[in-house]
């Protein structure tokens, strides 16, 4: 099991979970529920500083796929973002890993622990980010291998001349 710090990602239409490891892989736990914000990309920004200050190792983002493993608009619109994370974050891998139902076992636990509904929208992105870490941790435990999909940063273009070649 390789040493460090991950960070967990939930990514929801209106709302990011994060959780974070400990520094030996082992256990998620959760650290914050951020606004998403797709203008200005505040939401990757508090990302970024996560990933620096906390010096982690990699980031896993929940792949929101279908029950039958395929994938929707949902889970294209969350490849978007953990690429342009990727990117954005470089050298810092971000890795995708299926996250089939951790927001409704989510909402489940903290029902089952008694937490009301409207507190429940408040952190059940962090507890979502923690299932995806958690199962990502274990994951690599019993693999030895890192888990989920290497997503590749893209740069953004340069803009093209008329002339079809680049302003650079």
């Amino acid at each position: 099991m390789r040493a460090g710090i991950r960070l967990g990602v939930d990514v929801g239409s209106v709302r990011v979970g994060l959780a974070a490891s400990d520094p030996g892989g082992i256990l998620a736990t959760p650290i914050e529920t951020i606004e998403r914000d797709p203008t200005s990309g505040a939401d990757q920004g508090v990302i970024a500083a996560a990933v620096l200050e906390r010096e982690v190792l990699e980031v896993v983002v929940g792949l929101p796929r279908s029950l039958s493993g395929g994938e929707g608009p949902a889970a294209q619109g969350v490849r978007t973002y953990a690429t342009t994370l990727a990117a954005r974050i470089s050298p810092t891998p971000v890795r995708l890993v299926d996250e089939r139902l951790t927001t409704i076992d989510a909402h489940r636990k903290m029902r089952d622990s008694g937490l009301p509904g409207r507190a429940q929208r408040a952190v059940v992105d962090q507890a979502a980010a923690v299932l995806i870490l958690q199962a990502a941790l274990d994951a690599e435990k019993s693999t030895g291998l890192p888990p989920g999909e290497l997503v590749a940063g893209r740069k953004p273009r340069a803009p093209r001349t008329k002339a079809g070649g680049s302003r650079r």
